[in-house]
C-alpha cells in the first residue's frame, strides 16, 4: 500500500510519523521506503527519511527537488526561477514503487499547499494513485483543521485511510483528552494517537496495511 503522508499544517509531525512507520515496517521485514518529493528550506526531513530507508535508494530519487527558500514549493520555485518538474517527480516515484512493496510520500505542509498555480498535493496524490494519511497535532483547534483537510481529500475522490493524532510539542490542554474520540465519531475513519516520544510504530504499520 502506498500513501501520501500529509498534514493539517506545517510542523505537525509528518516526518516523525513517516520515519517511525518506515523504521517499524523495515524492522518487521516489510520492504517499505519513504520519499520527500519537494523540500523547501532545510533538508533535514529528507535526510531523516533517507536514513530511515537505510540508504537503499539515492537522494535524487528520494528527494528530487530541494529549494533553499523556506516557503511553499510554488513560491520557492518562482523565487529561485526553477519550476517544479512534475514528470521528474512522477518518474522518481514510479522507479521507487517498482522496486519496493510500499512507498510513503511525505508532502510539504498541508494537502492544498500549491506546487504549481493550478496543482497541489491533492493533485499529486491523485496522479500517483496514493491513498492519504493525515497527521494532525493533538491540541485545541485540531477538530476544525482535521475536518477541513479530510473533507478536501474526500472531495477530490481520494481515500483518506486514517488520521494520526500526534502529541506535538507545546502546552497541554483539555481538548487532548477528547480529540481522538470526537474525530472518530465525526469522520468515521480510524484515528490513531501517537506520543511525542513514541518509539514503537508496529501497531500503526499493521493498521495501515503496509
Amino acid at each position: 500500500m502506498n500513501y501520501l503522508i500529509t498534514g493539517t499544517d506545517t510542523g505537525v509531525g509528518k516526518t516523525f510519523v513517516a520515519v517511525g512507520l518506515i523504521k517499524a515496517a523495515r524492522a518487521k521485514g516489510i520492504d517499505c521506503i519513504g520519499m520527500k518529493p519537494i523540500s523547501a528550506g532545510d533538508i533535514d526531513d529528507a535526510r531523516s527519511i533517507m536514513a530511515a530507508n537505510q540508504g537503499c535508494e539515492p537522494e535524487h530519487l528520494t528527494n528530487p527537488f530541494w529549494y533553499r527558500t523556506p516557503v511553499a514549493p510554488y513560491m520557492a520555485a518562482m523565487i529561485e526561477n526553477r519550476p517544479v518538474d512534475l514528470p521528474a517527480i512522477r518518474s522518481a516515484y514510479e522507479e521507487l514503487a517498482s522496486r519496493h512493496r510500499s512507498v510513503l510520500v511525505e508532502g510539504a505542509g498541508g494537502i492544498l499547499v500549491p506546487i504549481l498555480a493550478d496543482y497541489d498535493f491533492r493533485d499529486l496524490a491523485t496522479e500517483l494513485g496514493l491513498s492519504v494519511v493525515v497527521v494532525a497535532a493533538n491540541r485545541l483547534g485540531v477538530l476544525n483543521h482535521t475536518r477541513l483537510t479530510v473533507e478536501s481529500i474526500r472531495n477530490a475522490g481520494l481515500d483518506c485511510n486514517a488520521v494520526i493524532l500526534n502529541h506535538a510539542p507545546g502546552p497541554d490542554d483539555l481538548s487532548q483528552l477528547t480529540n481522538q474520540s470526537v474525530l472518530e465519531h465525526l469522520l468515521k475513519i480510524s484515528v490513531i494517537s501517537v506520543e511525542r516520544d513514541q518509539k514503537d510504530f508496529s501497531g500503526l504499520v499493521h493498521a495501515l496495511g503496509l
